[in-house]
């Protein structure tokens, strides 16, 4: 904090500038810890609804859209980390059974600009094989435009085995709901509420009893309240056997949920019932909603077209050398990226932050991702102010630290944007 302190005050002309700065960026970093809070809260809100939320760039040539977030849930599901995950693409959990038909549909919906649903094998790092529910949708910036496609994930291998063993039988919902964490309902064919799992009871703030003497559109809002109460005057399976309907229900406290409901026939103990799988909209619309507010906090500490990604390892005598450059690197520094591999990284930096730069490799090797003030030199031949981020890449044991990678960003725009 003292050295960044000391930065700021070498970039400000006097004590007055000094503190609106330190006020400015104060209120960022705020900003940046309150969206991050927001953000976990989220997560854990949808713990219920989602086993894994994974966010992919735009492009989706090959080698495929780099993946730049996964929660917490992605993670338990696969079982690689967030640094495994981050920078890789969603192939790293294809394998020999994933259906190519589903893969090439999904691709074709997404380069259409549309949301897609679909579901196929997929693999965990430690090679076994899940049943993979995607629920994706494009994340657009204030323009409109597609920016990233936001894709949110079962692991339904249970649900599926479950389905094998429940047809004809009646169901244990809340154990089910356990092994599949969806919201579901059982509706009889004059749209009767039979019986639901917790999840649905959570969604709609109603009992089971209570659930149990209201018919399935005495939850929907008006909007939506007729025309599902004439498909049950005249009962037609067609309607309800892989149906998907989006609908807003009113749960007890008489706030509207928009949800989309997956419907199919089932046959227990020779009854017709209509199962619904509710998927809550609302929440999704919230979450992308707080990934923009958290995108923008972000964008406005750093111009993204001043930054630049990169690589370290270290040689055989102890030196740190560039295995990997992003191609901002030239813009910044006017060294190729051809050139600036294998290059010294004392090359670049200032003898005389040199030392604390080694100080904060050190720090990373030691597994602690780490953020660090020095000066680079650039383009002009002229030293820049740089803030640095690096974090550890560990071996596939996680015993050593391989490699360091990171992200550095030109911090002369924000002190004219700054400075008084």
């Amino acid at each position: 904090m003292k050295n960044f302190q000391e930065f700021v005050k070498s970039c400000s002309k006097d004590e007055e500038s000094y503190k609106k700065l330190i006020k400015f960026v104060e209120e960022l970093v705020k900003e940046r810890d309150q969206a991050k809070e927001h953000l976990d809260l989220l997560e854990r809100a949808i713990a219920s609804d989602y086993d894994s939320i994974l966010i992919t760039e735009l492009n989706l040539e090959e080698p495929g859209p780099k993946i730049v977030y996964v929660n917490d849930g992605f993670t338990r599901m696969t079982g690689y980390s967030r640094e495994e995950a981050i920078g890789n693409t969603p192939r790293m959990l294809q394998g020999p059974k994933t259906d190519r038909e589903v893969l090439d549909n999904l691709k074709k919906r997404l380069k259409e600009g549309q949301s897609f649903f679909g579901h196929t094998v997929n693999y965990r790092k430690d090679g076994s094989e899940f049943i993979n529910q995607w629920d994706i949708h494009p994340l657009t910036n204030h323009d409109g435009e597609i920016t990233h496609w936001v894709s949110y994930q079962h692991d339904i291998t249970e649900r599926k085995r479950s389905e094998k063993k429940v047809v004809d039988s009646q169901i244990e919902f809340d154990r089910l709901d356990e092994e599949s964490k969806k919201t579901l309902v059982d509706i009889d064919t004059q749209g009767n509420i039979i019986t639901s799992n917790k999840a649905f009871r959570d969604l709609t703030g109603f009992d089971d009893e209570e659930l149990k003497k209201m018919k399935f559109w005495e939850l929907l809002s008006n909007k939506n309240l007729e025309n599902f109460k004439h498909k049950f005057d005249k009962f037609k399976p067609s309607d309800f056997d892989d149906g998907t309907f989006n609908v807003s229900i009113k749960n007890k406290k008489d706030t509207e949920v928009e949800v989309t409901i997956q419907s199919r026939l089932l046959s227990i103990d020779d009854q017709t019932v209509i199962r619904a799988a509710f998927e809550n909209k609302s929440l999704q619309k919230r979450i992308m909603a707080m990934l923009k507010q958290r995108n923008s906090n972000f964008e406005k500490m750093f111009d993204r077209g001043r930054d630049f990604r990169y690589k370290l390892l270290r040689d055989a005598e102890g030196h740190f050398r560039f295995k990997y450059v992003s191609d901002s690197f030239t813009d910044i520094t006017g060294i190729s990226t051809e050139n600036a591999e294998n290059m010294l990284l004392k090359e670049l930096v200032h003898e005389d932050d040199f030392e604390k730069v080694i100080s904060h490799i050190d720090n990373v090797l030691q597994g602690k991702p780490n953020t660090e003030t020095y000066r680079i030199k650039g383009k002009s031949g002229d030293y820049i102010s740089v803030i640095d981020y690096a974090k550890p890449v560990w071996d596939t044991k996680q015993a050593i630290v391989e490699e360091i990678k990171g992200s550095t960003s030109v911090e002369s725009d924000l002190k004219s944007k700054t400075e008084v």
